[in-house]
């Protein structure tokens, strides 16, 4: 057999450790030409350093010489103090570097310097420890983004939210909150139920009981928009709170308003009012497994019903009225109504004009005078001037 050279380098997660000192190492899978598979850690410090020197090795394909030759993929230099955050958030990144790596030309992706790095050492085997420190704790990579490397486009970073009121978990997946409480943000759902982790505890989360710790969110919701996206309820609901609405399953509806809690503003006929999002799906849109758990749960909370809220962006926080909703919804299908008056009115007016001048005598080619007889004499040819004599 030829030389050893690494088919594919797989991302497993971040471990934490404690001996010497706090410290965290990234996790890899690598797997060889001869089919083996070896599992090794890394600061990320070493990463780079490595990656420092593979640059200085190819300055053509690092960029050095011309930026537009640059092949080796980019790797964010550690900062001055990495801690959990910046270890877990480093991990799309580092994926993507990996992925990319071995994808490089032979003459990179195989030569010693590579091949040295993931080779396993003693203390992958056997990393060094303290019967007297805590063992280490283990963060692995979520399934969905190892699915495919090239999916992965930038670092996941993950937003920070602070819990505005108190909340009490209705079921195993969810995570209680205590009014205050910092979370991570690691999933935002359309259906209202947010994926957060607080220390080591990680659940659904509703989205109203959370506010960004950097200022009111209306940014990321979007604007009305009364034209409506056609919807179809997959799940009836009975209205509760007065500016909800009561559906059937298979009615089939408008989303004029997104909002980020789960409870879009929708309009059927000319009534409009609020209505859980996870129940509804978008005309023509294939069903999955997801969407469908999703739909077993139950609606998460409204903003307006959280009581004893204590948010310091609530009154800052843009609120649009049903009314509101109501009025500009009637004025925009009160619009389309006269636009579609106005274009058959115009349509009418072009066929009744057509119709007209079709009816119209048609004008006759007038019949241009006969020439004088000395005009003929002095212009027209010998043949023609004999014909008049």
């Amino acid at each position: 057999m030829g030389d050893a050279f690494i088919r594919h380098i797989e991302l497993l997660g971040y471990e934490k450790r404690f001996f010497p000192s706090q410290h965290y190492v990234y996790m890899f899978l690598v797997k060889w030409n001869d089919l083996s598979e070896k599992l090794v850690y890394r600061r990320f410090t070493e990463i780079y350093e490595f990656h420092k020197a593979l640059k200085e090795m190819f300055p053509i394909e690092s960029g050095d010489i011309n930026i537009e030759n640059r092949i080796i993929p980019h790797l964010p230099a550690p900062k001055w103090f990495d801690g959990q955050r910046s270890t877990q958030n480093r991990q799309g990144t580092l994926a993507e570097y990996c992925y990319m790596l071995v994808n490089l030309p032979h003459k990179i992706s195989r030569c010693l310097h590579v091949i040295n790095f993931f080779k396993v050492r003693p203390d992958d085997m056997n990393p060094v420890t303290d019967s007297q420190i805590k063992k280490p704790e283990v963060f692995l990579l979520p399934t969905d983004a190892k699915k495919n490397a090239t999916d992965i486009t930038g670092p996941i970073v993950l937003q920070t939210y602070r819990a505005i009121a108190d909340y009490e978990k209705s079921s195993t997946s969810e995570m209680a909150l205590k009014a205050g409480d910092m979370v991570d943000v690691v999933e935002k759902s359309e259906s209202g139920w947010w994926f957060c982790q607080l220390k080591n505890k990680r659940g659904w989360v509703p989205a109203a009981y959370l506010e960004p710790m950097d200022g009111p969110d209306e940014s990321e919701e979007q604007d009305p928009n009364y034209a409506g996206e056609q919807y179809i309820v997959q799940k009836s609901y009975t209205a509760v709170e007065d500016d909800e609405l009561s559906l059937k399953e298979g009615d089939t509806i408008e989303v004029i308003h997104k909002l980020l809690d789960g409870w879009w503003v929708i309009r059927k006929d000319e009534t409009t009012g609020y209505y859980p999002s996870m129940y509804l799906q978008k005309a023509g849109e294939a069903n999955t497994s997801v969407k469908s758990e999703l739909r077993n749960r139950g609606a998460p909370p409204r903003r307006s019903t959280i009581r004893n809220a204590k948010s310091i962006h609530k009154q800052s926080r843009r609120q649009i009225s049903q009314e509101t909703y109501r009025r500009n919804s009637k004025k925009y299908i009160q619009s389309q109504r006269n636009l579609k008056k106005n274009f058959q009115n115009k349509a009418n007016v072009i066929i009744e004009k057509n119709e007209r001048e079709e009816n119209k005598p048609k004008a006759q080619p007038a019949v241009p005078p006969r020439p004088s007889k000395d005009l003929i004499l002095n212009r027209c040819t010998e043949s023609t001037r004999r014909k008049i004599l």
